[in-house]
């Protein structure tokens, strides 16, 4: 990637951009990584000394590439298939590190450690050719890392890290894919990784393919809809091989369906106003951005051609456009995660727009009141958004470490092998090697019907529960039972509830500890008394 900025910039000019870049690189990775390294302290001393992730999500990328790399097994557990994985790409990636360096839990770690080192430099030497000055520069990195919360991302060990750095480059690439071959290629090949690593990329690959189709560059159309969707196609022709559904079970869960059937009314109106204009979250996060852009857009259309206005503003549009149809079909509800691709997109290709703000603030601020209230708009929503991080990455290992590690550390000592029912599947499926059974749809196909489009656990759920556990001869079940709301199986009985304090990142305090098969009650208590629980969990024993 030296290659694409080295190739655009000859002799002196490349020389002095250069050294911006890489002295504003040097300042923005050692405050980034300061203030990484704190977060990192602070939570590995709450959970005795071994760092533990945000979210039990990390641990499903783990338990995958494990199983993997280990066992050549593609799923949740060594036994069975399960497209619990919603990035492919990057739980391959992990499984090829650990096969290379062993079975560790700090690789996604040490993975996000280099891809934010990547995002860091290649922002540099963007914003550096920019704004040509390094103190300007640092301001510029350092207000997109943190408007898009890079830490937490860090910190959380999962896809979104590479999934950004995807995103830096193919910008980076987009504005000299013309004067530079090396450019054009890194455009079109982070769009080939793009769709592997989160499926909503295919979102961009379309709206990117339109765009172009307007302009009429067809080449680029067929390019980025053959390169973005095929690898796509490729690994939904086999996902359908093996569990008869297109895509991995949490897009087909969490994912927003509109089928042209009785109910397309009541679909249209989930993805349009519930999803869309009634959306807290969208005004929360995708509102100001959006509207900073129409601001541009509406400005060119004053002096220029309709063409020319798309092209002066191609990437501005793509990505309001982006925003609207991630919030429409996607997720905004994932403690900044989903949406941190957008939002690095709209800070690459609107501080260019900017840039008189970081020349001479006080009079850019006059002499643009409106643009003005919009980055005052987008500050507070920075500063929002860093309260909300803070708290997550003070104590989110912790909760993690209470509830699920805790969990799995139970399960490895006294059921490692077992039949388990749980919906954290994460840590309990990483540390132990059990058969799992997940209400939750995500690492078991069977439930994948009781969860699509947000369904609720019913009479009818209960009764497949009931039904396939005795069948299967399941063992016991960790669970939330508020998420079974009053229908939990009949011949199931309740062992212990295990309570947690502050609830940061996990979805309940209490996890419920159920016997399925009833001889095994007693045991199953005498089991949970023995263990040694962190003493921040409560435990509770039901008489």
């Amino acid at each position: 990637m030296m290659l694409i900025f080295d190739d655009f910039i000859p002799g002196f000019k490349m020389k002095s951009f250069r050294n911006i870049g890489l002295r504003s690189f040097l300042m923005s990775f050692a405050v980034f990584f300061t203030v990484s390294l704190l977060y990192y302290i602070s939570s590995v001393l709450k959970t005795d000394g071994h760092y533990v992730y945000l979210l039990d999500d990390a641990y499903i990328h783990l338990a995958m590439a494990k199983n993997f790399a280990l066992y050549e097994v593609w799923g949740m557990t060594r036994y069975q298939f399960s497209s619990t994985s919603s990035s492919p790409l990057f739980t391959y990636m992990l499984s090829v590190l650990i096969e290379i360096f062993g079975d560790n839990d700090q690789i996604p770690l040490y993975f996000n450690a280099a891809f934010s080192i990547g995002i860091l430099y290649f922002l540099s030497i963007y914003y550096g050719d920019i704004l040509k000055e390094v103190k300007r520069t640092v301001l510029a990195v350092l207000f997109t890392v943190f408007f898009i919360v890079l830490p937490l991302h860090f910190l959380s060990g999962m896809e979104h890290v590479f999934q950004i750095f995807l995103f830096v480059i193919n910008i980076f690439c987009f504005y000299r894919r013309d004067q530079n071959k090396a450019a054009e290629y890194g455009f079109y090949f982070s769009l080939l990784l793009m769709g592997l690593i989160r499926f909503e990329s295919m979102f961009y690959f379309v709206i990117l393919a339109v765009m172009f189709a307007v302009i009429k560059k067809w080449k680029e159309v067929v390019l980025v809809l053959v390169l973005g969707l095929m690898p796509i196609t490729v690994f939904c022709a086999f996902n359908y091989q093996q569990d008869g559904y297109f895509f991995p079970n949490s897009v087909i869960v969490k994912g927003t369906k509109l089928s042209f059937d009785s109910n397309i009314v009541y679909q249209l109106k989930v993805i349009l106003l519930d999803n869309f204009l009634l959306n807290i979250s969208f005004y929360k996060v995708g509102v100001f951005p959006v509207l900073l852009s129409l601001i541009f857009i509406y400005r060119d259309f004053k002096t220029k051609t309709f063409k020319k206005v798309l092209e002066d503003n191609f990437l501005l549009i793509v990505f309001s456009l982006l925003m609207i149809c991630h919030s429409m079909f996607a997720d905004l509800k994932g403690l900044f995660r989903y949406e941190a691709y957008i939002l690095t997109g709209f800070c690459m290709v609107l501080i260019p727009k900017l840039k008189g703000l970081f020349f001479d603030f006080t009079h850019y601020i006059k002499k643009e009141r409106i643009i003005s209230v919009f980055i005052a708009a987008n500050a507070v929503l920075l500063i929002y958004k860093g309260s909300v991080a803070h708290k997550v990455m003070n104590n989110g290992g912790k909760n993690i470490y209470e509830q699920q590690v805790q969990s799995a550390k139970f399960l490895n000592l006294f059921y490692n092998s077992s039949k388990v029912v749980a919906n954290d599947i994460g840590a309990v499926s990483y540390y132990t090697d059990i058969h799992l059974l997940d209400i939750a749809g995500l690492g078991s196909v069977e439930t994948v019907p009781f969860n699509e489009n947000k369904g609720k656990f019913d009479k009818r759920f209960e009764d497949f529960l009931a039904r396939y556990c005795f069948e299967n001869k399941y063992d016991l079940a960790i669970v939330y039972e508020g998420w079974l709301q009053g229908h939990v199986p009949p011949h199931w009985k309740k062992a212990a509830v295990l309570k947690i304090g502050e609830k940061i990142t996990v979805a309940r305090q209490e996890v419920s500890v159920y016997s399925i098969n009833e001889k095994n009650l007693v045991q199953l208590k005498q089991n949970i008394r023995k263990f040694n629980w962190n003493k921040n969990v409560t435990v509770t024993i039901t008489e």
